[in-house]
């Protein structure tokens, strides 16, 4: 039995197609009008039958009102009533999103098969929907490939965090696959069909940050020529990701933190709240206590956002997993035609992988593109990687005064600029790194993109 929903202005019409499909087994409740049937669409009907030609809101506007609801997808279908004179109009609104017309006067057989026609096209799509869900879920695992028991327990905690709608905050050091584990958050939870939206804290200015959370207003300073929603709103109905959390300005914590409480954002300029539904994952590679201490954390956002801590494992306390890693690795940088000799993965084991998974599949990728035959040897690896997994220790400069008047010992009493000595600490470790930029950001505690970024704003490369 199927819910249906009939519209038509005509009296002798609507008993007769009630009659019919009554008889049929299904539940038809009947609108005289097109404003009466949309009051009545909140009651989920399986099928809306429409009338075209109608006074007031007609079967047009009825189609156009169901489809702008579901955005033009899982509403119910929309058989369009037509008179010989409306043909045009009823192809119109198939074209529209309409699942078919029938022509008046109709057969009462006619109509019985169209009625299941459109009903079980609508189950077929539903069924379809239902699993496409369950193949993402069946495959939600694909980018994080693991065999080790640690792994296994943290999967197995993230699938029992992923179904509600707590905030899961993910611990790890840089290079873990802390997006990925984001990701499978979102498809295993309810919100999977859903935007899933990235946010980098540490890749976008400071003074772009608000905007580009909260959106802004038109007009709302110089060069907002249009209104921009932001992320925080893109990711209605579905999940928002905060990677690198903590290079969140401080001042704009307390917004973020508002938003969590209210579930309301505030665009830059404009002074009316709009209402948000959205799941928060945040991660981060740093100490978030210690960035609490250190007064660079709101402490209060801290304890908002670590509802659920996930603590994603290194690569080094997973050995298991290298090889399989490496496999997988290898097939998705050059199919099932490339191997690697059995010292190859025996002196992976040996790495310490300071940069974790990241680092394991940039190094395979270089290997797979420059190895010297088909299979991938110890030499290749001894060749293009002699120092793999591994930063050589710099040479600290000393902390004396350098050319320029810059102390980097004893703090003199007249003060020191905080930005002029960080400009300094960053040239000088790019010198003792030789100008590698990922050395230089695992010397100095910081993310690569973080480096990249002060490297640009400072301009010393």
């Amino acid at each position: 039995m199927a819910r249906i929903l009939l519209i038509d202005d005509d009296n002798s019409l609507r008993e007769v197609v009630r009659f019919i499909l009554t008889e049929a087994g299904h539940d038809v409740t009947t609108a005289a009008s097109g404003e009466e049937g949309l009051t009545l669409l909140g009651e989920d009907p399986d099928l809306v039958i429409s009338d075209i030609q109608m006074p007031g809101i007609d079967g047009m506007e009825v189609l156009r009102r169901i489809r702008e609801a579901d955005d033009g997808a899982g509403g119910p279908p929309v058989v369009m009533l037509t008179a010989h004179g409306t043909v045009k109009q009823a192809v119109t609104a198939m074209q529209l999103g309409a699942f078919t017309y029938l022509l008046k006067p109709f057969a009462r057989e006619e109509l019985k098969l169209t009625v299941e026609q459109a009903l079980r096209t609508q189950h077929l799509e539903k069924d379809n929907v239902r699993l496409r869900g369950l193949l993402k879920r069946r495959q939600v695992d694909s980018g994080l490939v693991y065999r080790s028991g640690q792994m296994k327990r943290f999967m197995a905690d993230l699938r029992q965090a992923a179904p509600s709608d707590a905030t899961v905050l993910v611990v790890g050091e840089s290079g873990t696959g802390k997006e990925l584990v984001a990701r499978a958050c979102h498809d295993l939870s309810p919100r999977w069909d859903k935007p899933f939206v990235v946010v980098n804290c540490g890749a976008i200015p400071h003074q772009l940050m608000e905007s580009e959370l909260f959106g802004h207003a038109k007009g709302a300073f110089t060069g907002a020529d249009r209104a921009a929603r932001g992320k925080v709103r893109g990711a209605e109905g579905g999940t928002l990701f905060l990677d690198e959390i903590a290079e969140l300005p401080l001042e704009l914590q307390p917004k973020l933190l508002r938003v969590l409480e209210s579930r309301q954002v505030d665009p830059v300029g404009d002074h009316n709240p709009v209402s948000v539904d959205f799941r928060l994952v945040c991660a981060t590679h740093r100490d978030l206590e210690q960035e609490v201490a250190a007064g660079r954390f709101r402490e209060d956002l801290l304890y908002r956002i670590n509802v659920l801590q996930m603590s994603l494992p290194p690569l080094r306390e997973r050995p298991e997993d290298i090889a399989l890693l490496w496999d997988h690795f290898t097939l998705l940088h050059a199919g099932s035609q490339v191997a690697s000799e059995p010292s190859v993965l025996a002196a992976l084991d040996a790495r310490p992988w300071r940069g974790n998974v990241r680092e394991l599949k940039n190094l395979n990728q270089r290997l797979v593109l420059m190895r010297r035959g088909d299979t991938i040897t110890a030499d290749d690896l001894q060749r293009l990687a002699p120092q793999a997994g591994t930063v050589a220790p710099a040479a600290t400069p000393a902390m004396t005064t350098e050319p320029g008047g810059l102390p980097l010992g004893p703090l003199p009493e007249s003060g020191v600029s905080l930005v002029e000595l960080e400009k300094e600490v960053i040239r000088r470790a790019l010198a003792a790194c030789g100008g590698n930029r990922s050395k230089t950001a695992v010397f100095l505690d910081i993310p690569r993109h973080v480096l990249v970024y002060r490297i640009s704003k400072y301009e010393l490369g």
